[in-house]
């Protein structure tokens, strides 16, 4: 039995990431204003903590996906409607009025780069929505048939990672003349906002459509 998800699930979950991390969320915001206040060392060091929570957190949610499943095969439908209403919600929030649009820096008092890397650290860890986005998406791209659901889940989330740290990377690098960029253009932001809670609503209704087994 095949073990590795298909090619096609690899894409799929490298396109909704890179979707998802050019959006602003806690982590860019924190990322880029450490790299305006402080330079781009500290906005990589930061990132060092940010994978750090990505890992904790892939690791912790594909090892209780993969018990739930085995254990309870019908908490699979329920997890996957949870999971379909919550990317509903978040395309609500993109394509709405008023929704948040380029990050903005702030001017911080310079960190040491442990507090760097604890606070990258704590600005994933505290933001529970990393983890609802594994439990709802993860299950989208796994195949049970292809063998078992933890490890698909675990390399699925790793790519997730790799897309989600390269593009953190190179906009914390890259962080002033990207915040100028986005500041002076309003209407790609607005277009950007609408392409991916349209994304993201297609993505909610494949899920809540699935009616494959979570069985392994």
């Amino acid at each position: 039995m095949h073990t590795l998800p298909s090619l096609h699930a690899f894409l799929g979950i490298a396109g909704v990431a890179l979707g998802m991390v050019l959006l602003p969320g806690p982590n860019m915001v924190y990322l880029v204003s450490r790299s305006l206040s402080q330079g781009r060392r500290a906005g990589l060091v930061s990132l060092l903590g940010v994978l750090l929570g990505f890992v904790g957190y892939l690791v912790a949610v594909t090892a209780g996906i993969a018990a739930v499943f085995a254990a309870v095969p019908v908490l699979y439908t329920g997890l996957k409607l949870a999971g379909a209403l919550y990317l509903l919600r978040l395309a609500v929030h993109m394509v709405r009025p008023g929704g948040r649009a380029v990050f903005e820096a702030r001017e911080l008092p310079p960190d040491s780069p442990r507090r760097l890397f604890t606070m990258g650290l704590l600005t994933c860890l505290l933001n529970p929505k990393i983890a609802l986005m594994y439990l709802s998406l993860l299950p989208q791209f796994v195949d049970p048939t292809r063998g078992h659901v933890g490890e698909q889940s675990l390399l699925l989330g790793l790519t997730q990672i790799a897309v989600a740290v390269s593009v953190n990377g190179a906009i914390a690098v890259g962080a002033a003349g990207v915040a100028g960029f986005l500041s002076r253009r309003p209407a790609w932001l607005r277009l950007q906002r609408r392409l991916m809670g349209t994304a993201l609503a297609v993505f909610a209704v494949r899920l809540a459509t699935d009616r494959s087994s979570a069985a392994v």
